[in-house]
């Protein structure tokens, strides 16, 4: 009996023993976590990575060492060429101002500002004396719509498409050597350059001349004009690379955890928010996310709940428009029946401030309890329903799978070429890694998870007067807008918008990408009525618009 009092009166020693000894060792592999993410960043950081950008050399260096990681961790290779899962990028038809210029009397126009050629357009240089009055055999002839556009004010099916091209057709045959478009009238003329564009090239270079640059080189119609131009179209295309390894629990479902390992290059996507031509190294966008995600396969391939596989995507191509995501959700590399999915992006700058966000907290009615029942490691946390924003995790919520989104939330340095790995906090990150391992735990015994459909975040770098409220296809290669995902409540559902549909005109205002149908919004306000153009099922059908 006495023995038996004795070992009672030890238990709760005993106890207080295993738990410190739990701590200590916890507290020695948070240790190795922190130089580990150290590692990890300033390599996907450095400059020699040259800014990780989609289908660079810096990407592909990046691609293999995520690869190394993950066979380090012991993850099962489980891409089509093992880590890797390949994508192709079709860019379009592309020019640079190197090769692409045109100048008018001495005076050199900018390119994309002042002018552009159409996608149309032949390759080639051309000089020669041009006037806005007289044409000659053998020289650059100028055309400007205004005339065009007010005998087809009531044309609904006036195309200014197909009569540039049918210009330019005479024109060759006339004997003029290039067309420089322009329009002196206040009517919008919808011309535009689509990369997409699979128009044959013409005879001829053309060019369309903005109303700016109309107005400040060719305003005397009577002047005779010394011209100098140059087109270079190229068809470009890049590959991207997501890496993707596996621990096999012989579940019956998988949780997906991703990042994305790309960034910005040198500013050569125009997505930069400084100068363009510095190295872009992205440490917290995204080498915060990818090294977070190196460290949890490590922690998950020795963790006790097993009750899902895990698979981690480092995804490419999330600069661009989630092309890596989306590929893979597309054409997935194996059945992986997916429970749940958990996106790090930009994890590397916590702060008690600016708070940790958690977001696709509504994407699930068990993520609510669960996050209750766990504690958090003393972070300050915000978290938010939505289950879209700008990455990731956005293409598995539209296949309505639930989604977790662990972000620190922007900062000065973001998308400039001073976000290096000397300001990351890897105290915090150590501390957020942790809480991802708690509620992964959690969750372990909860079966699949429900999904639940939330608001949705309007995501756009442009401020705009007026929204549809519809998220953007940002990797279409059609003529348009391709809607992805409709807002729910916002005036899209209203009117009977809904994903695939392409959008590809409002009012008198076509669009033939994303950036068109920005600007196009740019002119309308609030309490403003239209017509919107809309091609579904290969018809067009119109829509009432009142913002």
């Amino acid at each position: 009996m006495k023995k038996m009092l004795l070992v009672l009166a030890l238990l709760p020693l005993l106890a207080v023993c295993q738990s410190r000894k739990q701590r200590r060792a916890e507290e020695k592999e948070n240790k190795i976590i922190l130089t580990n993410l150290q590692a990890h960043v300033k390599y996907l950081a450095d400059d020699k990575l040259q800014g990780r950008r989609t289908g660079t050399e810096g990407e592909l260096m990046a691609m293999e060492y995520m690869s190394r990681q993950f066979s380090s961790a012991g993850l099962e290779p489980k891409g089509t060429a093992g880590y890797v899962q390949e994508f192709d990028i079709n860019e379009g038809k592309q020019y640079e101002a190197a090769t692409t210029w045109l100048s008018i009397n001495g005076a050199k126009l900018k390119v994309k500002e002042d002018f552009f050629p159409l996608p149309y357009s032949a390759d080639g240089r051309v000089e020669g004396t041009a006037s806005l009055s007289l044409r000659e055999k053998g020289e650059p002839w100028f055309w400007d719509v205004k005339e065009l556009l007010e005998d087809n004010k009531a044309n609904p099916h006036f195309d200014i498409s197909d009569a540039l091209k049918k210009e330019a057709l005479s024109i060759a045959a006339k004997g003029g050597k290039a067309l420089l478009v322009f329009n002196s009238s206040a009517t919008e003329d919808n011309i535009q350059y689509n990369r997409f564009d699979s128009t044959a090239p013409l005879a001829l270079p053309v060019l369309y001349i903005s109303k700016a640059a109309a107005k400040k080189y060719i305003a005397d119609a009577t002047a005779i004009y010394d011209i100098n131009l140059a087109v270079a179209l190229v068809a470009k295309q890049r590959k991207g690379r997501n890496v993707v390894g596996f621990i096999n629990n012989n579940a019956a479902a998988t949780v997906i955890i991703g990042a994305h390992y790309d960034h910005l290059g040198f500013g050569e996507d125009g997505n930069a928010l400084d100068v363009q031509g510095q190295v872009h190294n992205g440490a917290d966008d995204n080498a915060s996310g990818s090294a977070a995600l190196i460290e949890l396969a490590g922690l998950l391939s020795r963790e006790t709940a097993k009750n899902n596989n895990y698979l981690f995507i480092a995804f490419s191509g999330e600069e661009l428009g989630l092309f890596g995501s989306k590929y893979w959700l597309d054409h997935p590399t194996f059945e992986a029946k997916p429970n749940y999915m958990i996106n790090l992006d930009m994890v590397g700058r916590y702060d008690t401030a600016k708070k940790l966000t958690i977001g696709g907290y509504g994407t699930s009615p068990l993520w609510g309890p669960l996050f209750t029942a766990t504690t958090s490691t003393g972070l300050a946390i915000h978290f938010d329903s939505s289950g879209t924003g700008p990455s990731d995790h956005s293409s598995f919520y539209r296949k309505n799978i639930p989604v977790l989104f662990f972000f620190t939330n922007s900062h000065s340095d973001y998308h400039k070429a001073t976000d290096d790995w000397d300001k990351i906090n890897y105290a915090g990150e150590v501390a957020i890694i942790r809480y991802i391992q708690k509620i992964i735990r959690a969750a372990d015994d909860k079966g699949k998870l429900a999904f639940l459909q939330t608001r949705e975040q309007q995501v756009g770098a442009v401020s705009l007067p007026v929204t549809l409220g519809v998220m953007p296809d940002y990797g279409f290669t059609g003529t348009g807008m391709r809607i992805d995902g409709v807002s729910k409540g916002k005036l899209a559902e209203r009117i009977g918008l809904k994903a695939g549909d392409v959008l590809v005109q409002l009012g008198e205002y076509k669009f033939v990408d994303v950036v068109s149908y920005m600007k196009a919004l740019q002119h309308f306000k609030k309490g403003d009525k239209s017509k919107l153009h809309v091609i579904r099922d290969n018809k067009e059908e119109l829509f009432d618009v009142e913002f």
